[in-house]
């Protein structure tokens, strides 16, 4: 028949057993040592870390602190499950990692500036095609992660606008090379000789 007694917690066993054992080394006359001789107990420890603590704030240690007054970074009021790793790859501005949503929400971010450093059309195009291409491949969320709210570009469009963006550069550019012809054109002889020497 089972035992309906409940038996004792492992650790009130194991007090119990020590207490025993105390008491019948004392019965004998034997000197005992207690087991946490010289250790603090847990309500000694907080307050002699509540002790440090009021010291170091009288000192003046956590005054003038980083971000101090400021609220935590990253408790907005929604729920960001990825706000750790996003907030890792900002701080140390690492590119090319993390879970495909936020990797192609920064791509995103800097797609022009990516275009204006292509040589070609062709160039273009084929970045256009390929940053869709992994888009479509993130929405199916193979390898699972945030949802993925970058939306795809029109490879068209994309050319015309950067066409447009290169064409403003070249313009800018021959205003800029006419401009200082025409300064120079304007100096003395003197003055361009001396100009050349300061070069």
């Amino acid at each position: 028949m089972a035992d309906d007694r409940q038996r004792p917690e492992p650790d009130a066993r194991v007090d119990a057993a020590r207490y025993r054992l105390r008491r019948d080394a004392q019965a004998r006359g034997e000197e005992v040592e207690e087991a946490n001789a010289g250790q603090p107990t847990m309500d000694q420890r907080s307050h002699v870390i509540e002790n440090a603590i009021q010291q170091a704030i009288r000192r003046g240690d956590f005054d003038n602190l980083p971000g101090a007054g400021k609220p935590l970074p990253g408790l907005t009021g929604t729920h960001d499950p990825d706000w750790w790793i996003r907030r890792k790859i900002e701080r140390e501005q690492l590119t090319g990692l993390g879970p495909p949503a936020l990797t192609l929400r920064t791509e995103h971010a800097e797609f022009d500036a990516t275009l204006d450093r292509l040589a070609s059309e062709r160039a273009v195009r084929d970045h256009v095609d390929d940053f869709n291409r992994r888009v479509v491949n993130a929405r199916r969320q193979l390898q699972g992660g945030p949802p993925v709210v970058t939306p795809t570009r029109d490879a068209d469009e994309e050319v015309a606008r950067w066409t447009e963006r290169r064409d403003a550069r070249l313009r800018e550019a021959e205003a800029n090379r006419r401009a200082e012809a025409e300064a120079l054109a304007a100096l003395s002889r003197r003055e361009r000789r001396r100009l050349r020497k300061g070069r």
